[in-house]
């Protein structure tokens, strides 16, 4: 490696995802393309095929006499704990054992040669059900007395009852909020490979290594030290593979340790979508108490979420409802209630942004209401309602970073917001089939687990006596940059070229008890931890100079390539060289946890978040009013990254998130028969958005002039969620041009996600 003074991939610098070639190569090794220890086998699960009911039968002599067939496993030949529930409730069971509580649960798996026979093989059995009743919504599952899978939370401040009575307009409604489906590229695997003794070596595509960890200790009943969890890098998650693949790393274990053999499991992708959860979709009841100058006053909801059957992280996913809605606005007497209910549906869980943007679009649709009722424009209602600084959140945390007045001047002028606005008005009062709408929405998102023990992270360097860093951190990759980003902050730190710096896999057995990665505080946490590690090694490199170049400690300098002793310059390399022969200390531990932050549940109050990203959207459509189609005709964003570590990187992550956050509200519908069927398993009956349902006018900026007010890693700010739901700005468009059938004297009131055939049925209502 030559040192140059011009060096590449230092932080705040436009810099090529380590893996970007490899992408597009296909040259990225995913789990699945590891090389197969011999001997592997195949294991495939065996779904139940009734929503509710009693096991009374279980025959799998047909299965065991398929070609190939090695065995079969339920929940007897389980050695240790049968449950990978992420909170320790023990609900969530890896084979259903007397009862099933979904259409799709796991109650065995199959174990053959290859993976068409097992999968074959796992067809032949036959289990047969008592059913029971069943409730497969929130709404139903409330009136069926279903109860809650985890403990409900109230977040209040004032009198909302007072203030909503004295109040003077009200306006209450119901809002349906769909879900969501993962629809990761790479589907959830792993591969077990045992060794000596108990230990077990698990090649898994997770957010989560630690838990996973944890999960397959419990279920071979044997200590965390003995399993051990290696991830290079996912083929996509958003939250899907952050407690949902405990169940197939815990089978392929299971079947690894019984059968002595190295054990790999890839469902289908339609038992993939079947068997694995969601995002909760949500029924709101709300209601807004106003003022004639379009004045919050009070705001009541209930937010009624359906979770599944077992609790997974809806519990926290709700919780975070209620933190985000309010989204950008001051309520100024205020109570929301979340209802976690327990459905005969798969257990819902993470997904990018977990929950936040099941608050945010109720806060925008209230706002909706209200400029509606006013006839006034949406977005001098949100303005009229921004935080100020120094005012509480319904948790009670001060907001004190408040940028959005200056992201909204900003984003309404370099949209042309005003002029467009009034062309839409133009447009719509021609009357015709085509139908236009614009909006512009904003983002005030909290960042931090919610969890405060998770906000934590550990990181490993070494310098190799040649000068080559290696870097490891309990992060994981999911193509969002997370470990160039990482690796830009280390460079940064020895003054090295980035090409210097080693990226490792995430594995157990070099960074322990990991938080997932998650809330978008991967680069928060790992990058403060690497950053810590590197500074240790720095301050022993700094001593050794000082003493071996006879200069004052203040005199030692990391530049481009070189380390100053004084007005020496010598190259990275030789110092690093002569300090191994000196045998310093070239490798550290470095750790971080987020300060002040803290949550009290039984309260509501706290500080939940460190701070909070801003960012703003407009986006106009035209809706074909015969029809219900609709195309988004353009789209402007301007977010805030704090100053971002990797401006390349982080426009891409905020494109793909508005894409991702208007497929939600568009396109991407859930939907299940009256036998608790999923209908929409598969790319033909659920449709991601294209290439070709983007905006045709697509411009996204970064607040360039923005950075975090908190010490985060550089000064940066969270990507990975906030923008997401930038996304609700086409929603709003929508609505919009569909309220122009009644011109505008009432809203659209659309349900999500706002298919055509929805668009559709407004339409009609609105026009008779």
């Amino acid at each position: 490696m030559k040192d140059d003074t011009s060096i590449r991939g230092l932080a705040h610098q436009d810099t090529a995802h380590d893996s970007a070639s490899k992408h597009v190569t296909g040259r990225a090794e995913y789990t699945d393309d590891l090389n197969e220890p011999q001997g592997l086998v195949h294991a495939y699960l065996g779904l139940s095929q009734c929503a509710h009911g009693t096991i009374t039968g279980m025959d799998f002599s047909d299965t065991l006499a398929h070609p190939g067939v090695i065995g079969v496993l339920t929940s007897k030949d389980i050695p240790g704990i049968n449950d990978v529930s992420a909170n320790g409730k023990k609900d969530d069971p890896i084979f259903a054992e007397e009862t099933v509580l979904f259409w799709g649960q796991p109650v065995f798996a199959v174990i053959a040669k290859t993976r068409d026979q097992a999968r074959r093989a796992a067809h032949k059995a036959r289990i047969i059900y008592d059913a029971l009743p069943h409730a497969l919504d929130p709404i139903a599952a409330r009136d069926a007395g279903m109860g809650y899978v985890t403990d409900p939370l109230t977040l209040r401040r004032g009198d909302a009852d007072r203030g909503m009575a004295d109040a003077p307009r009200r306006i209450s409604g119901r809002f349906e909020i769909g879900g969501q489906d993962h629809f990761y590229l790479e589907g959830q695997i792993a591969m077990a490979v045992p060794g000596e003794d108990d230990d077990m070596t698990i090649n898994v595509s997770t957010q989560h290594p630690s838990e996973v960890q944890h999960m397959v200790a419990h279920a071979l009943q044997v200590p965390s030290h003995s399993v051990i969890v290696n991830v290079r890098r996912m083929g996509g998650g958003f939250g899907g593979k952050e407690t949902q693949m405990n169940l197939f790393a815990c089978v392929a274990a299971i079947a690894a340790k019984r059968w002595k053999r190295a054990v790999k499991i890839r469902p289908d992708r339609d038992d993939d979508m079947i068997a694995t959860g969601k995002r909760h979709d949500f029924v709101v009841d709300y209601e807004v108490g106003f003022d004639d100058s379009g004045k919050i006053r009070a705001v009541q909801g209930d937010w009624y979420a359906r979770c599944g059957f077992s609790s997974d992280l809806s519990g926290p996913v709700t919780d975070r409802a209620l933190f985000h809605a309010d989204n950008a606005y001051f309520y100024p007497d205020v109570r929301v209630s979340s209802h976690p209910m327990k459905t005969n549906t798969v257990s819902n869980t993470a997904f990018r942004g977990f929950g936040g943007p099941q608050g945010v679009i109720v806060a925008e649709r209230m706002i909706e209401e209200i400029a509606y009722a006013l006839g006034r424009d949406t977005l001098e209602i949100r303005r009229a309602n921004l935080y100020e600084n120094g005012q509480l959140t319904p948790y009670h945390q001060q907001v004190n970073d408040q940028i959005l007045p200056r992201i909204l001047d900003e984003l309404e002028a370099s949209s042309d917001y005003q002029a467009r606005r009034q062309a839409v008005l133009d447009w719509n009062a021609k009357g015709g089939v085509i139908r236009k709408g614009i909006a512009m929405t904003p983002v005030k998102f909290g960042i931090s687990f919610t969890a405060t023990w998770y906000n934590q992270a550990g990181a490993l360097i070494h310098i190799y006596s040649d000068g080559s860093v290696m870097l490891n951190h309990g992060g994981t990759e999911m193509g969002q940059g997370l470990n160039t980003k990482v690796a830009q902050v280390v460079a940064e730190a020895f003054q090295c070229d980035i090409a210097r710096v080693k990226i490792t896999k995430t594995t157990t057995e070099k960074v322990p008890n990991t938080s997932a990665t998650a809330a978008s505080s991967g680069t928060d946490l790992n990058g403060m931890a690497a950053l810590d590690a590197a500074d240790q090694i720095k301050a022993r490199l700094v001593e050794f100079v000082a003493e071996r170049w006879q200069v004052a400690t203040d005199a030692v300098q990391f530049v481009p390539g070189h380390i100053m002793a004084g007005d020496t310059a010598i190259p990275f390399t030789e110092v690093i060289a002569a300090a191994y022969m000196a045998r310093v200390n070239l490798s550290a531990v470095g750790h971080y946890k987020t300060p002040d932050i803290h949550w009290d549940r039984s309260t509501g109050r706290g500080r939940p978040f460190y701070y909070y990203a801003y960012g703003a959207a407009v986006s106009e459509v035209s809706v074909d009013t015969l029809t219900g189609e609709y195309v988004i005709d353009r789209s402007d964003v301007l977010h805030d990254v704090g100053r971002s570590l990797n401006p390349a990187i982080d426009k891409g992550q905020v494109e793909g998130a508005f894409v991702q956050g208007a497929g939600w509200l568009t396109t991407e519908e859930l939907w299940w028969d009256d036998k608790g069927r999923l209908r929409t398993h598969a790319p033909s009956t659920y449709k991601v958005p294209l290439a070709s349902d983007r905006p045709r006018i697509f411009n996204v900026t970064l607040a360039n002039w923005s950075q975090a007010a908190e010490r985060t890693i550089k000064r940066s700010k969270a990507v990975g969620e906030p923008p997401f739901m930038l996304g609700i700005s086409v929603f709003e468009a929508i609505n919009m041009a569909v309220a122009s059938m009644a011109d505008y004297r009432e809203p659209a009131r659309l349900d999500a996600p706002a298919t055509p055939e929805r668009v559709l049925m407004a339409v009609d209502r609105l026009r008779g």
